[in-house]
């Protein structure tokens, strides 16, 4: 009995230390741990779940074998994991990249003043828009411009936020674009220097050219942070001031936060649908306005090429409810939603989760929105805004003026 009971306690030690060191328990490295984190999350959460038609859990195999050495190899690799996705707004946050996307969204930011994104139809870096008094704007530089290269780097060759990385700088340091203006065949040098850009959120103004209707001018330049806060103060002192009609002016606004355009639409909406969001398994989901507008007063909202994002999502929702028309130009067609999620030591990642529809379900991704009336119109400088040569202002007085007739 005593040799049986050996013989089991031996067998039982051989089978126990199989376990303990079969090949399955692998402990993986930290930089094959942040590549790990970076696919699943990916893998969780990506609006397209075909992954661009792609077998991801093979991806993944694939780039668990490549050697990471150190932090750079690791984001090397992730961004050629993502890169396969081809979607340009799903994208690697090195740590300076994402710490300076968190400035951008509070309002602060030093630069040159252009929002930039990548066309997803060409893969060539452009202008959303630049932004107001920036030494962009004043140089000139216009939505749509396409930017070849950055201090002699083929753009081409970057991701988009390299590309931002690399047009950011010091206040005083200069940057030298080439730029192929939209519908030109010839590319322009442009020798920029970086400077504390502006990046207030509102401004606003009430308008008394028309004898008795007042007309409150509110400009949005970016959804950031403190945008609704910002924007429903100006409202309430146009109304105080005597507002009998409003005018929106989302022109070259690139958007920002998701966020920021449901509570702004909210300032101006009675309970009703702002935007439907779409999942990878196709389900609907709603923001909506459930309280009181801050008024009901005529609303005109100017739009062109630049308004993008957030901003399309705004006047979308207030065509489709037929709380104002729209005139300019047909606006930039970004309708995917991205996430942010946050990596080790100061990193993070930009997922695609979702795309967004209007309140009678348009999908504006690649087609933008179209102005009830459209008015296209030359470059005109910031300081020529809400004058006479603003000729889609000048459209928006004369369409409230007849409005207010209409009232009477």
């Amino acid at each position: 009995m005593k040799k049986i009971w050996v013989s089991l306690v031996i067998i039982l030690l051989f089978i126990c230390t199989n376990v303990i060191y079969t090949p399955n328990a692998y402990a993986y490295t930290e930089e094959e741990k942040i590549l790990l984190q970076s696919w699943r999350l990916v893998n969780e959460a990506y609006v397209d779940d075909s992954f661009n038609n792609q077998n991801w859990w093979t991806i993944r195999q694939k780039f668990l074998k490549k050697p990471l050495h150190n932090r750079e190899e690791t984001y090397t690799a992730i961004k050629e994991m993502l890169a396969l996705l081809d979607d340009p707004y799903t994208r690697l946050l090195p740590p300076e990249n994402y710490h300076n996307l968190q400035i951008t969204t509070s309002g602060e930011l030093s630069g040159i003043g252009l929002q930039i994104s990548i066309n997803p139809e060409n893969n060539q870096l452009e202008v959303v828009t630049p932004l107001p008094s920036s030494p962009a704007e004043l140089a000139g530089i216009q939505p749509r411009d396409q930017i070849i290269t950055i201090d002699g780097i083929d753009t081409q060759t970057l991701t988009l936020d390299e590309a931002a990385n690399k047009i950011r700088g010091e206040i005083g340091t200069t940057v030298i674009l080439e730029i192929k203006p939209q519908n030109q065949s010839t590319i322009k040098t442009y020798e920029l220097k970086r400077d504390r850009l502006s990046l207030s959120a509102v401004s606003y103004d009430l308008d008394k050219s028309q004898p008795n209707y007042p007309i409150g001018y509110l400009r949005l330049n970016q959804f950031s942070g403190n945008a609704t806060k910002d924007l429903a103060h100006a409202m309430v002192k146009l109304e105080q001031e005597g507002a009998k009609g409003y005018i929106l002016d989302l022109r070259n606004n690139p958007g920002g936060l998701l966020q920021a355009g449901i509570e702004i639409a909210r300032l101006w909406l009675p309970p009703s649908t702002i935007v439907y969001t779409v999942n990878r398994q196709g389900i609907l989901g709603s923001y909506d306005a459930d309280g009181d507008a801050i008024t009901d007063k005529p609303l005109v909202v100017l739009v062109n090429q630049g308004s993008a994002s957030a901003s399309e999502i705004l006047a979308g929702a207030l065509q489709d409810n037929h709380r104002a028309i729209l005139i300019g130009e047909k606006t930039f067609g970004k309708g995917l939603i991205q996430s942010l999620f946050e990596l080790p030591e100061g990193a993070g990642i930009a997922i695609t989760v979702a795309k967004y529809e209007t309140p009678s379900h348009k999908d504006i991704n690649k087609l933008g929105i179209t102005p009830d009336r459209i008015v296209t119109q030359e470059l005109i400088s910031y300081f020529e805004i809400g004058t006479d040569k603003d000729l889609q202002y000048q459209e928006a007085l004369t369409y409230l003026a007849l409005e207010q007739e209409t009232l009477k």
